[in-house]
């Protein structure tokens, strides 16, 4: 016969199990999940507790509020591109960057980040601005630059294209489209941003 005390010790041993580093890191997956399904409007605390499997209370108690908690799992979830694609020709680099670019982008910290930015006021986007700079704008234009002087090393590129109106030109194209018209940013997207938009303007002479 299986007394309430036996039946009682597994969930109070994985209750045990899912503390510290653990229950935080699903909680934080649990937060990246409520946005990309519902969005930065309907994420709730309450909802995060129950898909982490855990009580409001354990979530509180490291984050204050949904602003904070968020913050917190964007910042660990969003996926790092550290090395600039390097293949022998400026046009095979962007395309290269791009395609590794539209993966984070339709990743689930890809949707949840785009939640953020799409539905946050301006006063709440202000505490996300960090984080969208320095995990997202500031590495993608650190590799474009890379790609950039490479191709100026080899005279595929012409000094002058080496300043930041350029590279914001592929990351504000691919969110602006991925906005405003729905695009996913299929491979023949891509090649025709970088045929027709970035290699002219990177080009010798425009040529």
């Amino acid at each position: 016969m299986v007394t309430s005390r036996e039946t009682a010790a597994p969930a109070q041993t994985a209750t045990l199990r899912r503390r510290g580093a653990v229950l935080e890191r699903a909680i934080l997956d649990a937060a990246l999940e409520q946005l990309s399904t519902v969005g930065w409007n309907g994420l709730t605390m309450e909802g995060v507790a129950a898909g982490a499997q855990t009580g409001k209370a354990a979530v509180y108690r490291r984050w204050p509020s949904k602003e904070d908690l968020v913050a917190d799992a964007l910042r660990s979830g969003l996926p790092s591109i550290e090395e600039a694609p390097d293949l022998g020709s400026v046009r095979e680099d962007l395309l290269a960057l791009c395609r590794q670019a539209r993966q984070a982008m339709f990743s689930r910290p890809g949707f949840a980040l785009r939640a953020v930015i799409h539905e946050c006021d301006s006063i709440q986007a202000e505490r996300f601005h960090a984080v969208i700079v320095e995990g997202v704008v500031e590495p993608m234009i650190k590799l474009l630059a890379k790609v950039v002087g490479r191709g100026i090393e080899r005279g595929e590129v012409h000094p002058g294209a080496a300043n930041g109106y350029v590279y914001d030109v592929i990351p504000a194209m691919m969110m602006y489209r991925n906005k405003m018209c729905a695009s996913e940013w299929e491979d023949p997207d891509i090649e025709e941003m970088i045929d027709l938009l970035m290699l002219p303007l990177l080009r010798p002479n425009g040529v």
